[in-house]
């Protein structure tokens, strides 16, 4: 049974997409399958993967909309144990037409139920936003991701992405939970950059994971290239960073080991 962990933050900008890429790529290269759905319309995590979304007969558009099964989306990557069920700019239009069908934001979680025996981790990068696609990836997921970046502000707007998903979990979600806050875009030679990050982790405490995602050309530059860092240039900052992401996420997902064994 894997692990859905939604990749959120409707503020734009945090690195949200660059995680949900790198990561997804990283726990892959643990020899872990891995499915990333890219739940934004921007498309950004499908064509930073080389997926040319153009080019595609189904997306998570046709399946949300039109009863695509999801298997018939899904695209294989050239790294392998990752797959991706990817986006289209159709999405936009998608939380209007959602709004008319029973169960609107259930949607995701049916659709994705019958994968979640074919991987160990489900990412899904959400759109910057908390409409009722952001709603349907917080209601299928297990778990959420938090980016935040390490620049003034940081802390805006997250009380009421914390009341979405309170809110989501009172009413359609019970079993959600925050898998941790991810320090991103970390600067070591800027003071403020120290400043937040010392902010966030005093807010959030042990939420916060230890790895941080310092700031890395590698990690601009490899999406237009169809790549994550891990392929682009393996030995980069970025790439080892969200490596170490990786394991921490694998470690932290270990089942309990039952007492005296």
């Amino acid at each position: 049974m894997s692990k859905i962990i939604a990749i959120a933050n409707q503020k734009g900008g945090v690195g949200k997409t660059t995680t949900s890429i790198n990561l997804a790529a990283s726990l892959a290269a643990q020899e872990k399958k891995v499915l990333l759905i890219d739940a934004d319309p921007q498309a950004n995590a499908s064509s930073g993967l080389g997926i040319d979304v153009r080019s595609l007969e189904n997306t998570i558009y046709e399946c949300m909309i039109d009863n695509v099964e999801a298997k018939k989306a899904i695209c294989h990557t050239e790294i392998e144990f990752l797959d991706v069920l990817p986006s289209h700019i159709d999405l936009v239009g998608a939380e209007l037409e959602m709004i008319q069908l029973p169960e609107r934001e259930q949607i995701l979680r049916k659709l994705v139920a019958p994968l979640r025996e074919c991987y160990d981790f489900i990412l899904i990068d959400c759109s910057p936003s908390l409409g009722l696609i952001t709603v349907n990836c917080l209601t299928a997921a297990d778990s959420v991701l938090i980016p935040v970046q390490c620049e003034y502000f940081a802390l805006e707007g997250i009380s009421k992405l914390l009341n979405t998903i309170k809110i989501i979990k009172g009413h359609l979600n019970p079993s959600l939970e925050i898998e941790g806050f991810l320090l991103t875009m970390y600067d070591a030679r800027l003071r403020s950059a120290k400043q937040v990050a010392d902010e966030v982790k005093r807010h959030f405490q042990h939420l916060v994971f230890n790895t941080m995602i310092q700031r890395n050309v590698t990690l601009s530059v490899a999406p237009s290239h169809g790549e994550p860092a891990l392929l682009f240039d393996a030995t980069s900052r970025g790439a080892v960073d969200h490596i170490q992401l990786a394991l921490e996420i694998i470690e932290k997902n270990k089942p309990a080991t039952p007492e005296g064994k």
